[in-house]
């Protein structure tokens, strides 16, 4: 027997991930991360409500994640920046332009980044809410 159902403020979302988008982006500081370029890859975490797309079992009621990797793609393979985290910010505002998307988590991972003793990969991670400002 379930209970009442909680209420929104209370429920915790619903989650879709893409994890490992990957891409050669010219991000970076030096100038050869901008000359030579470098794969960047890119895991998402959307939080959303699926439950109108369970019901109605469109993908007009939930988020395209075929067309947010695809978003991420480009934006990692465009328009160049100095900083991991201005990359991150720029992703995280993509994901966010669906209003179904009340949260997300972006993480970045850079393999090949300039660092002149032995590691295995950088790696940032922003989390953004709906509504708060970049």
């Amino acid at each position: 027997m379930s209970g009442p159902a909680l209420p929104p403020e209370v429920r915790p979302p619903d989650v879709i991930e893409i994890r490992g988008i990957r891409g050669f982006g010219r991000h970076g500081v030096f100038d050869h991360e901008r000359a030579d370029g470098q794969e960047f890859v890119v895991d998402v975490r959307l939080e959303l409500d699926t439950r109108p797309a369970a019901a109605s079992d469109q993908l007009a009621d939930t988020v395209n994640y075929g067309l947010v990797a695809e978003q991420v793609h480009a934006a990692i393979e465009s328009d160049p920046v100095d900083l991991i985290e201005t990359l991150a910010q720029r992703i995280a505002d993509l994901c966010l332009a669906d209003r179904r998307v009340t949260g997300t988590a972006v993480t970045i991972h850079k393999p090949s980044a300039p660092i002149t003793v032995p590691f295995d990969d950088v790696v940032l991670t922003v989390q953004r809410r709906a509504g708060e400002s970049s």
